[in-house]
């Protein structure tokens, strides 16, 4: 039986779980495309060329991200950043810009089948993600339209705060995703949530 044939609490089903009114939020996020960026970005040739080939700036500050139309790119390490995309994918023709970027003494991985991305939204948010990150959620520390890698539980995660209130989005290895979900499920139950239809990275 799949978590989608049920109505306990780790399903995937849109609905109401948990004890009293709902107090998160949880759902998957559409991710079309990602791609992982690799470079010196205090090279300007590099950060222009970057610019163009992907239409968002690289951001250059630790754990901060950058926001076009179609694209969010987010710092992974001085040179490292995550391209992802939703909806109809930006990310396209990878090969020849591979090719660009390694002109560039860079490289580009595509590692879209590898990442799962969950929203975890609502007045409790914070709570339920700290029974499994030890990050200070808090804003004065993790403002919003910032990203920080870390656990869950014993998972790798990239969290990233969208300019949105009360909410994050958790990013992890497709392999764990299954377990991540049902952790966050049980650990919402308690302030009871919904589970909502699939939303586009925002």
């Amino acid at each position: 039986m799949s978590d989608r044939d049920t109505d306990t609490i780790g399903t995937t089903a849109p609905g109401h779980y948990g004890a009293g009114p709902a107090q998160v939020t949880l759902c998957c996020v559409t991710l079309t495309g990602a791609w992982n960026l690799q470079g010196n970005a205090r090279h300007a040739s590099f950060a222009e060329k970057a610019r163009q080939l992907f239409g968002v700036a690289l951001p250059q500050m630790p754990n901060t991200t950058a926001r076009s139309e179609a694209m969010t790119s987010l710092w992974l390490g001085p040179r490292s950043w995550l391209l992802a995309a939703s909806g109809t994918s930006a990310l396209v023709d990878f090969e020849a810009k591979r090719d660009a970027v390694n002109t560039l003494c860079g490289a580009l991985f595509d590692v879209s089948a590898s990442r799962v991305a969950y929203r975890v939204a609502g007045a409790s948010a914070q709570s339920v993600l700290a029974s499994g990150c030890p990050l200070d959620l808090h804003s004065r520390t993790f403002a919003p339209g910032g990203c920080k890698q870390s656990l869950y539980g014993q998972v790798n995660a990239l969290y990233y705060r969208p300019d949105e209130a009360q909410a994050f989005i958790v990013m992890v290895a497709r392999s764990f995703a299954r377990d991540v979900w049902h952790a966050l499920c049980l650990s919402a139950a308690q302030y009871g949530y919904d589970v909502t239809p699939t939303v586009s990275l925002p």
